[in-house]
This record gives structure tokens, sequence and C-alpha cells, in this order.
């Protein structure tokens, strides 16, 4: 007996579950494989939408779906928070405390914010990478009537790349909506030399910032905020005022694989083009989680999938584990006044936005709907 056990419920650990589904269909109905997904939760979350829940363009109904409707019939459905990992006994252990053996096993949990390591940031900040921050942003936004913006990247890398530039765009699009920019000066914070750490993404999004207004601070690396003073230092010794500040913190792999000692610096080692976990061939990791020099987005953990399902039914059929990944991303990127662009690139072509357009918006919203097919490993 094979046992496959996939750690996450995102889109990663979904559709790797989903295409080992159908492609090992023979041998799970023979018994001689068992598939399971471990989640915490028994809803699946598209957390792309809190981009948009944040300016309270969509609902918790539109971004929800329970978790057993997105997953083949043959793959089991565990709902039990992991709370150790063992890979010397191959063992994945629950907050139930029940145990499950694995003959492989598949990292996709995503990632976690960690906004109390930057001081002041979890009192005086809000962000839009989780459900309930991008509500209480929503509500502050509503009410922000004047005043200073700031969209601070403090945490790199951070999910969704280019969501920090999006939140920019479209704050400068909410307050023309709302007949309030005049009154609100939004500014932008990057912690290097330019507005983002992909040098093609960073020429193209320059000049778009210049073109709204939006004020920008680079080479600004955030030390502390002063809830009261409603200012933030820098390492580099400046300071800015602020009125609300919309911080992207840091992140890191969820703390059951820290405290099982399979991160380093906070991600999982990861082989950057067979997709397994360094040092455990029998293990694999996909998505937010690992250390590679890719986009922490949806589009990434979709196309690793097919990758890590691909070398995993191999060795379950005694083949060479040949497929690899090349880095391929894609990514949407709102522009505000419902026009966006998309970036598309790998290893070793960089990416080239193209002419924002409503065409481009408007695909991206359907995509937004389609997504649950996705999910499903339909497309």
């Amino acid at each position: 007996m094979h046992d496959v056990v996939i750690v996450g419920g995102g889109v990663g650990g979904t559709v790797t579950a989903n295409l080992l589904a159908e492609e090992l269909a023979p041998e799970l109905a023979a018994g001689r494989v068992r598939l399971r997904l471990i989640t915490d939760r028994p809803e699946h979350v598209y957390k792309p939408a809190f981009l948009y829940r944040a300016f309270g363009r969509t609902s918790p109904a539109a971004y929800r779906r329970p978790q057993r409707e997105l997953l083949h019939p043959a793959v089991q459905l565990v709902v039990d928070p992991v709370r150790t990992v063992d890979v010397a006994q191959r063992r994945v252990t629950c907050a139930s405390g029940q145990s499950y053996i694995y003959t492989y096993l598949v990292l996709a949990p995503g990632a976690r914010v960690v906004p109390e390591r930057t001081p002041g940031l979890v009192e005086a900040g809000e962000q839009f990478y989780t459900e309930e921050g991008s509500a209480r942003l929503y509500r502050r936004l509503e009410r922000f009537e004047k005043g200073t913006v700031v969209v601070s990247v403090i945490g790199v890398p951070h999910m969704c790349p280019v969501a920090p530039l999006e939140m920019a765009f479209m704050l400068d699009a909410f307050f023309r909506e709302r007949g309030r920019r005049d009154q609100v000066e939004i500014v932008y914070t990057y912690p290097i030399n330019r507005v983002h750490s992909n040098p093609a993404i960073a020429e193209w999004a320059a000049p778009q910032l210049v073109q709204r207004g939006i004020r920008v601070e680079t080479f600004f690396n955030v030390e502390r905020i002063d809830p009261e003073q409603k200012t933030i230092a820098t390492l580099e010794g400046a300071e800015l005022a602020f009125d609300l500040l919309i911080g992207i913190p840091e992140h890191a792999a969820p703390a059951f694989l820290e405290e099982s000692g399979l991160t380093v610096d906070g991600w999982v080692p990861t082989d950057r083009h067979t997709l397994a976990v360094k040092g455990h061939d029998n293990a694999y990791a996909l998505g937010d989680v690992t250390d590679l020099p890719v986009s922490k987005a949806g589009s990434v953990a979709h196309y690793q999938a097919s990758t890590v399902a691909a070398n995993i039914a191999a060795h379950v059929r005694g083949l060479p584990a040949a497929a690899r990944y090349n880095g391929k991303t894609f990514c949407f990127i709102e522009t505000g006044t419902e026009r966006a662009t998309y970036v598309e690139f790998d290893y070793d072509h960089p990416p080239q936005p193209v002419r924002a357009s409503r065409w481009v918006h408007w695909a991206k919203l359907a995509y937004n709907q389609a997504y649950w097919l996705t999910a499903r490993g339909v497309v």
C-alpha cells in the first residue's frame, strides 16, 4: 500500500490531490494506493479575493466553498490541524492526536502573516492578507475622509508579490470615485531601490505610480511603528507620518513546519525543478511554503501541482520521476479604474507586462469566478 498524504487544502494541495486521483485511478480502485488530504478547516478559501474584500467588492459567499465539494471522491478528507511532521518516521500528527503514516508526503499548507515581528504593526497597522484583516480594512476605508494612507511593504517575500501595487492603484481609484482623492495622500514604500523586487515589473510600475500622484519611498526598511504618534521609523533613519497604515507584514511557513525542523530561514528548502524537499526524496513541497525564487501566488502552486503529481505517480509505478517545474508564473495586476494587465514568466524568461485594458480586468474577474474549476483540476 502506498499512502500519499497531502498537507494543506489550498490551491496547491487541492489540485495535487485531484490530479493524483485521476492519474492513479486504477491503483486507488485496486486498493494499492490511499490518498489523504489533511487541512485545518472544512472550507476552501480563495485568498486572492481578499484584495477585493478590502474594497467591498466581494463577500465570503463568493470566495468560500466546502472543501469536500472540490475533491475527487477517491480523496479522503481529514479536517484536523497538523501539529508535527516526523520525516524520520514518515508520520504526520494532528491536533486530535491522530497520526498518519505516509509513503509520500506533499507539503502545501501555504504561508502565514507574522505582523508581531515588526514592533507596533499589530497595534497601528491594517493588512489585507487575511479574511479578517481585509474586512476590517474595508471598514476603515469607508470612513476615511482625508489624510495620508501609507502602503508599506515590510516583509519580503510575501503572498502575491504584485498585490501591494494593486492596493496602491485601487486606493487611487477608490478615493477618486468618492470625490476624496484631493484630500488623500497615498504613499507607497518598498525596502530596496525600486518599487518591486522584479526589475521588469518595477520598471513598468514606477511611472504608473507617478501618473496617479502616488508618492514613492524606496530604500524604506521599517524598523518600528509608533501607534500613538502614528509614525514609521526606518533602519535608514527616516520617519514617515500616517493616518492609515496598510502594512504588508513579514510572512513565514506555518509554525508546525518550523517546530518539525523542516524550515530554513522561515521556508521549506525545495528543489527548484523536482520540488522535492531537500534531503527527503519522498517528500515534496509546493506553493507559498517553499524557499524557491518564484512568486508566492496561486498560479505557481497550480503549475507546481502538475509536477508533484506526475512525480509521485511515477514513484508509485516504479518509474523515474522525470517531471520538472520551470518556474512558470502568471499574475494579473489590477491597475484601478477597471483596468488590469498581466505578467507571465519563468526561470529563464523575465516578465513583460502588457498594456493595461478593460479586457484584462474583466478576464481577471472572470477567472475569480472560474477558479473553482482550477481547484477541481479541470482547467
